[in-house]
């Protein structure tokens, strides 16, 4: 199979995990109070906030396209350096969380962890 379906299929996999990680936290006894106080973690809940968050998801839906129609070069490097930064900031993110959020960071980050192994690995041997 090539290995650009397989990076598009991993960024899905991603973008279902987040998704339905927000909605299991409707599920946390007081999380939609919260929300409908104007909070998420402590965060208050502002346009600025909304448009950040719909850029972070956006990027990542993106990707699933731009994986499969990127040259090799192009995608080796947006697949190595944006799933890093989505650990980093899904590390950040799962502090002081329930179990549930920290098991579903976890295989996000190892699903975006195979995404930059195989743009490593594969995309360096395809010609430009």
């Amino acid at each position: 199979m090539d290995v650009r379906i397989k990076i598009a299929a991993l960024w899905i996999s991603v973008l279902l995990l987040f998704a339905y990680g927000d909605i299991f936290g409707f599920f946390a006894p007081g999380h939609i109070e919260e929300i409908i106080g104007g909070e998420i973690s402590g965060i208050e809940i502002t346009d600025t906030f909304l448009l950040a968050v719909s850029v972070y998801i956006a990027i990542a839906c993106v990707m699933v396209y731009a994986s499969l129609v990127l040259p090799p070069t192009v995608n080796r490097w947006a697949n190595i350096a944006l799933p890093i930064l989505y650990i980093v900031s899904i590390a950040a993110s799962a502090i002081d969380e329930a179990a549930y959020f920290w098991f579903l960071s976890v295989v996000e980050c190892a699903l975006l962890t195979v995404i930059v192994w195989y743009s490593w690995r594969s995309f360096r041997r395809e010609p430009t």
